[in-house]
């Protein structure tokens, strides 16, 4: 980990074994001032089993640059690094090189002092990008490298805001199509919108929080019953849907994200996208619990109805707990039963 971090002064690599590596110029955004660094170094790799004079294992080493050299920000802000290697690079290194494959340390600097540890997988995820293509030549810095770590917050943290600015009070049918595991169908829209729109979906719907066997069974039964995916064009001044469903869970929930998009702060709409997704897991594990209850106790399966009642997103959940009790006749049964008593409300 370096002591401290540049705020963009470029530095190019002065030897195989000293720190080196290149930033860009600091760049003013909307959210605040955000700052990113790459350093790249190589290390010596001593013969394996070698041991340092006083007996520790040697390892391979680089200076550590001044903090001269570096221009810290006064108030809290958020950090990130990420230490890695060259992906292609580190296949070809073989043990008996005397060279260690390039190592590079990146580091954003942004938004809040906790504020990116809510988009510690979205920077992951960006960072393996930058593995892949990363090379220290000039031409490679100039054309792919800077743009790429220039743009890091406007591509990692904002897609999110993004969407919620985009979509208003139709927000909602987004939440319920990424809820619901409903196929969606992006249309007219340029490259970046529909990247937005796909993250968006995988961030707000449940994959990693259910079975993976629940949710693919899920995305089965929902494509089995529409026929037909929900469509968003993209082609007029505002996203028109169609095919496109809601509930009343999804509305109370659009409503926070546009109350939260006054001030304008992409790590509150982060924030509040995960306490969407705890808010649907509590409910199906008290409904998974309130099922177990009934099926022994008749008053118990009255509560199931009631808490799909009231609870603005019945329809989702029933048809989640369906998928999970398929195999379990007596929580099938209530399950049937419940589906019947939800129809024959819905027909009232």
């Amino acid at each position: 980990m370096l002591p401290a971090l540049p705020d963009g002064e470029e530095r190019e690599p002065e030897s195989s074994e000293e720190a080196g590596g290149a930033g860009e110029e600091r760049r003013p955004e909307r959210h605040g001032s955000t700052y990113h660094s790459l350093y790249g170094y190589r290390g010596c790799r001593s013969p394996q089993g070698a041991a340092s004079g006083d007996g520790s294992p040697s390892s391979a080493a680089a200076e550590t640059p001044s903090t001269e050299d570096f221009s810290i920000p006064e108030n809290k802000i958020g950090c990130y690094y990420c230490h890695f290697q060259q992906e292609n690079l580190l296949e070809m290194a073989t043990l008996e090189s005397d060279m260690n494959a390039p190592e590079y340390v990146v580091c954003f600097l942004g938004g809040s002092e906790k504020g990116l540890e809510l988009f510690r997988l979205e920077l992951d995820k960006y960072i393996q990008s930058l593995k892949i293509n990363l090379a220290l030549e000039q031409k490679t810095l100039e054309t792919y490298v800077n743009p790429y770590l220039r743009s890091w917050f406007e591509n990692a943290i904002c897609p999110i805001q993004r969407v919620v600015q985009l979509f208003q009070e139709k927000l909602a049918f987004l939440l319920h199509a990424a809820l619901s595991y409903t196929p969606v169908e992006v249309k007219n829209a340029d490259e970046r919108t529909e990247k937005d729109i796909s993250r968006f979906l995988a961030a707000a719907s449940l994959q990693g929080l259910v079975q993976e066997e629940t949710m693919t069974s899920l995305c089965i039964a929902m494509t089995e019953e529409q026929h037909k995916s929900m469509i968003i064009d993209c082609g007029g001044p505002q996203p028109q849907l169609h095919n496109a469903g809601s509930n009343r869970f999804c509305e109370d929930w659009m409503h926070a994200f546009l109350n939260g998009a006054e001030g304008g702060n992409p790590f509150l709409f982060q924030q509040i996208l995960e306490n969407f997704k705890l808010k649907a897991i509590q409910d199906i594990n008290n409904l998974k619990r309130f099922i177990r209850q009934a099926e022994m106790n008749h008053y118990a399966l009255f509560k199931c109805y009631m808490f799909l009642k009231n609870c603005g997103s019945g329809d989702i959940l029933l048809k989640i707990v369906k998928v999970e009790h398929a195999e379990m006749p007596e929580a099938r049964n209530v399950v049937t039963v419940l589906e019947e008593f939800m129809r024959e409300t819905s027909v009232a």
